[in-house]
């Protein structure tokens, strides 16, 4: 009995624990801004998890073709866009708010791919929350200010997020940490020239490096280690149900870490994006069995990533 409840349990709170730790690990990073800047952070950020997934994975060893590199490398480059653009929006909004934002790229993949009414519905249901914070304010509602051009870089972010997922799953016959590892490595190339733009030589400052360093562990390699054991031991509409918790714990983290108070109005929005994802997970269709490519610890609300 206890073994079971200890299968049931663990499972949960490991997919708790990567969330948590993903959040944790951007709200810091966050307290990089005013000395490298969004870019600057990104590179450290996704330049160290690659590194770290490349220690722990070696995909060389699993002899990718030319085929697989260059369909990992327009993988990698969209990770990279997903992330630079997440960093960037979070600069301007408040956390939970830009993670709430970017859930709506994967529930429109869930609607393209299916045309199911019921998905409608839960799509329905986060553009309610989309409305509430972004229209509610042009009739005079008190939702709190939120920056455009923060708003315009989530909006893009949560459409990288899409299309990770669709190249992620065009990618599952693949080895997933293969996938991962080199797929950041890709990013990498993308993000690390921003940085290098907007940051310069304070990257290579030792605090700043060790700063990054680790952050890119809490924010990476930790829920990424979680989420693989979780993966193994729920089915994905659990797992996804419980990814969607995101939001909610990114605004706590938001609160307690960088001291972002939100209105009850986006409170409320939050909430109903959350319920979205949430319904569309446990009322999806199973999907044809492939090698899961990790959801988060490659991007930011995301890492993933």
């Amino acid at each position: 009995m206890q073994n079971s409840l200890g299968q049931r349990v663990l499972p949960s709170v490991a997919v708790l624990a990567s969330v948590t730790s993903l959040c944790l690990g951007t709200s810091f990073a966050k307290h990089l801004f005013p000395v490298v800047g969004a870019q600057g952070t990104t590179a450290l950020r996704v330049g160290f998890s690659a590194l770290l997934l490349l220690a722990i994975w070696r995909p060389w060893r699993f002899g990718p073709s030319r085929a697989n590199l260059r369909q990992i490398a327009i993988f990698g480059a969209v990770l990279g866009l997903m992330n630079l653009l997440f960093y960037m929006a979070i600069k301007r909004l408040p956390f939970g708010v830009t993670v709430a934002i970017e859930f709506i790229g994967p529930l429109s993949v869930a609607v393209l791919t299916s045309r199911r009414w019921l998905d409608f519905f839960w799509l329905g249901l986060a553009a309610t929350g989309l409305f509430m914070l972004l229209i509610l304010p042009m009739f005079g509602v008190q939702v709190g200010h939120l920056d455009p051009l923060g708003l315009l870089y989530a909006g893009i972010a949560a459409a990288c997020w899409a299309g990770y997922i669709v190249l992620g799953k065009r990618a599952g016959h693949m080895h997933g940490g293969m996938v991962v590892s080199l797929g950041l490595l890709a990013a990498a190339f993308v993000v690390v020239p921003f940085g290098i733009a907007e940051a310069g030589a304070k990257l290579l400052s030792p605090s700043i490096l060790l700063y990054g360093l680790a952050v890119a562990a809490v924010s990476s390699a930790i829920p990424y280690s979680l989420e693989m054991f979780a993966l193994k031991r729920l089915s994905p509409g659990t797992f996804s149900t419980m990814l969607a918790t995101e939001p909610a714990i990114a605004a706590i983290a938001g609160m307690l870490v960088l001291g972002e108070h939100l209105s009850p109005v986006q409170w409320s929005a939050i909430g109903a994006i959350m319920v979205a994802a949430m319904g569309s997970a446990l009322t999806s269709r199973p999907a044809p069995a492939t090698a899961p490519v990790p959801q988060k610890a490659a991007r930011d609300t995301q890492a993933v990533v």
